[in-house]
């Protein structure tokens, strides 16, 4: 079974372009400017100029923080989406008391805050390599929700419960 579209010209658009093609327009971008996000209790804040948000809300990592600054949109990142973009993509830098963390400091200090933490983000990841869209899945009872492009173009797929 294929995919639910929510319009006409839903099919088309995501086609014409991937999610796949969107993740690598973030990540190249997220390395070009050096990205760091700050860990704050069991997320990640990202500070990003206007392109960056663009292709973050693109590629459906978390939503926007509303806040007073103009010039900079902040992301509240999951662990698993910080973790996935940090090792995984190796396109964001994330510190702590303004020290950086290695990805073994990072993957220790994520699971000490949750203890389901590697299960969620071998979810997470794999779904995410496999280049569906994962979103949180607290609405619907479950841990995530997959999309196999944006959600504003077609219907979830599955509930993923791990």
């Amino acid at each position: 079974m294929g995919p639910r579209w929510k319009g006409k010209g839903s099919k088309g658009k995501a086609l014409a372009e991937p999610m796949s093609k969107i993740v690598l327009q973030l990540q190249s971008s997220l390395i070009q400017s050096s990205s760091e996000g700050l860990l704050c209790g069991c997320s990640v804040l990202l500070s990003v100029e206007a392109e960056q948000a663009h292709l973050l809300n693109r590629s459906c990592f978390d939503e926007p923080m509303v806040t007073a600054e103009k010039n900079k949109q902040w992301f509240e990142l999951s662990m698993e989406e910080a973790f996935y973009l940090c090792y995984a993509l190796k396109c964001l830098n994330i510190v702590e008391d303004q020290c950086p963390k290695s990805d073994d400091q990072l993957w220790q200090c994520m699971k000490s805050r949750s203890a389901l933490f590697p299960y969620l983000y071998k979810a997470y990841s794999h779904l995410r390599m496999k280049n569906w869209v994962v979103m949180s899945g607290i609405t619907y009872g479950a841990d995530f929700v997959a999309y196999r492009h944006h959600p504003e173009l077609v219907h979830s797929e599955y509930a993923v419960i791990v």
